[in-house]
Parts: C-alpha cells; structure tokens; sequence
C-alpha cells in the first residue's frame, strides 16, 4: 500500500495571479523564527501524542505561530471537524518523488489542507513507466481513493494514461495539464516570475542585466525566459541576444556561464540566475573573480531553496508555489467540480528580496 502524508496543518486559499501579493506563514517561517526544527514546529501545532516537548518550546512555537499570523484557531476547528468527520482518500501519483523538493512541497500543502478537512493523501511515485501508472491507477481505486491527483515534476502538457479518464472519481492535475481543459490544472505562473524578477532590478537602476537559463527544451525555462524579455521591453532596454546564456539548471553551469559573462567586453551589472543552483555557482565564478555581492553585481535567483538563505550575502529569488499548488487542489476538491471545461490556473511565484541586489556601482 502506498505510504500516507500525515501532517496536519491549517488550510489556507492559495493566491493565484490575481490575488494577494503576500507571501503565506510556513511552518519553515515559525522554525526559523522560534529557534527549532520545522518537525517540532509539526509536532506543537498537530499536538502530536507521544513527543516529550518542554513547556518553553511548546510555547515559544505557539507565540511564533499567532505573531506571524499562521492562524491556529482555524487548525483547532479543522481538528474538530476531523473528529467528527470520516476521512476520506485521496491518491497522489507523481512520477519523480526521492529527488524532488517540489514534489515534497506540493504533497505537503495537499496533505495539510486536506487533513484540515479529515482526509487522508496517499503517495505513490511512477517514474514515467506507463505500466506502473496503471497498477498504482488500480490500487487506489481498490483502496477506495475519493480523487485522484497527477503530479509531474517538469511543468508540461502530458497526455493522461487510459485508466485516469475513465475514472469515476475527480482527476486533478498539478504542475501539467492537457489539451481541451477537460481537467482542473494549475502551474506556476512562470512568465510572470521571470518578468518580477527582473523587473527588481530595472528599479534598483540596471540596464545591462545578463541571465542564465535552464535547459530551453523545458517549458519552465522558454516562460522565465519570455518574462525576462516582457521586462525588458516594458522597460524600453533592448534585448540582447548576446546576455542570455543557456545553462541545464545546475551550479556547474551557473558558474561557467558566469565565467563567459565577466569576459564580455562590457560586463553587465546584474544576473538573473534562472534557478537557485546555478546562482550558487554564479556567486562562486564571482568571488573567484574578486567581485563583491551585490557591490560590484547584483544576482537574483529563482525557486527559493532553503539554499537561498544560507548564502553570502543571502540570495534575492522568487518562490515556486508547490506547496500553495497542492493547497489549490485541496480547494478544488472541497468545492466539488462545476464544469467540464477547466481554465488553466497559474499560481504567482512571489519574489523574496534579500541581500543580493543594489543599485548599479557608479
């Protein structure tokens, strides 16, 4: 049987790209305010039985949670309505889960909100083979499953397997979709992510800004890209064919496109990193080469790692919204469908300023 998300947490509507700006309380948030891990931030807020927590951590976690307004008298009603309330299942099936963070996320936000409600999430990883997509289909649905949801770890268009659409239950689908939006979808809003981003450092006076992109081939990185250009040009800066810099996503590619962009003839002022990785290996090309960050450049990330925090100086980057994507189908789910045409929902990806901007050195 394929092992259960069991953490309960509140249940909060996720911001779409319409809605709120602000960026929601974590537990990650509380953890690293109050001191402590996020398991004992989990284990205060759920009153897990069994954890032998002091009274002071107890509390310094709780005074944390109402201070950053993570909103405990919501958990405590889920708590109640739980215990009232037969849990229902829901099968989570995505095909890349030990070496994803993203994946962890967006179970997490599900599991949370969908706890709050009574429910149960059950995981099962695919690993792209259609065969085993098929078993998992038939053993959540001898298990009972109330949904289904189908989660792809490279945003794409995927082609659904037989079994999911001749299903009896609600199919959702998180980080793809398909042609004809015959089922509820939703991504992150990459474009605008890629535009935000560099968007910040136009208004911190960059005009010269260079970027790394991931492998093109992918989805994320064509929109990131299409969102820097949006920047630009809204700007009125010129494109510059000769800034972008393809890279495959990893800190080795990070630091040898760094190491071209320093031997341009005219060295830009700013790079927009298009993941957090390969920032880790622009700052190093950087502090190799004797520049100061963000006095000599400025570097902004994307994906919001917890990497991101723990750099010199800590990194500026935009946060991937998996955890308020599974949030999002919990929502979906507790609504009940009505229609049989869904528009692709996109999830911002809110820009988190830190220490790795300034203005242009004069």
């Amino acid at each position: 049987m394929p092992p259960s998300t069991r953490t309960l947490a509140k249940s909060v509507r996720s911001g779409k790209e319409n809605g709120s700006n602000s960026r929601r309380v974590t537990m990650t948030d509380i953890a690293r305010e109050a001191g402590c891990s996020q398991a004992t931030v989990s284990f205060v807020i759920n009153d897990a039985p069994g954890i032998r927590l002091s009274q002071e951590t107890r509390q310094r976690v709780l005074e944390t949670a109402r201070r950053l307004g993570y909103g405990l008298p919501q958990v405590k009603v889920a708590v109640e309505a739980k215990r009232v309330r037969r849990a229902g299942r829901i099968g989570f099936i995505v095909d890349q889960l030990a070496t994803s963070p993203e994946a962890v996320q967006a179970i997490e936000g599900l599991s949370q909100a969908a706890q709050g409600a009574g429910d149960l999430v059950f995981v099962s990883q695919s690993r792209n083979d259609p065969e085993i997509e098929a078993e998992l289909i038939e053993t959540f649905v001898e298990q009972g499953v109330s949904a289904l949801v189908y989660m792809t770890i490279f945003t794409r268009e995927v082609e659904l397997p037989l079994a999911l659409r001749n299903l009896d239950v609600p199919v959702l689908l998180l980080n793809c979709y398909t042609t004809g939006q015959s089922y509820p979808a939703v991504v992150p809003s990459e474009i605008a992510g890629g535009q935000r981003a560099t968007h910040h450092l136009i208004t911190r006076g960059h005009r010269r800004i260079a970027t790394i992109t991931g492998e093109i081939w992918m989805e994320a990185a064509q929109d990131r890209l299409k969102g820097y250009r949006r920047a630009l040009a809204t700007a009125d800066i010129p494109f510059d064919a000769d800034l972008v810099f393809n890279g495959d996503w990893s800190a080795s590619a990070g630091y040898e496109a760094t190491r071209k962009i320093l031997d341009l003839p005219e060295v830009p002022t700013a790079i927009f990193c298009q993941n957090d990785r390969m920032a880790i290996g622009c700052y190093e090309a950087l502090k190799e080469a004797g520049y100061e960050i963000p006095r000599d450049m400025s570097v902004v990330g994307y994906d919001d790692e917890e990497i991101a925090r723990h750099l010199h100086p800590q990194l500026t980057t935009s946060v991937l919204p998996h955890r308020a994507m599974g949030q999002w189908i919990a929502e979906q789910l507790a609504d009940g469908p009505d229609d049989d045409r869904y528009p692709l929902t996109k999830l911002e990806c809110p820009l988190v300023e830190r220490a790795s901007v300034d203005k242009p050195r004069e």
